[in-house]
């Protein structure tokens, strides 16, 4: 896996457990159309936008967005 997924996971678990690296697998080849292995630092705006999303149906609002602001701010 890069750095960039690695970052990603650490910052995920805390809020998404051990889905953690099966979201973002889910959320790189539906939306971004790479492999999770292949995130970079140009993918994490559009990442924290499918986080954003993606994570309201799965856990609070609040920590949704907080959640895309962090991996944004990568």
């Amino acid at each position: 896996m890069s750095d960039v997924t690695n970052k990603v996971l650490a910052l995920s678990k805390p809020y998404l457990g051990p889905a953690a690296e099966q979201f973002l697998a889910r959320q790189c080849k539906l939306f971004l159309k790479i492999e999770m292995s292949a995130l970079t630092a140009a993918n994490l705006k559009q990442l924290a936008g499918c986080y954003e999303l993606g994570g309201r149906a799965i856990m609070e609002p609040v920590k949704a967005d907080e959640l895309a602001k962090k991996i944004a701010a990568l």
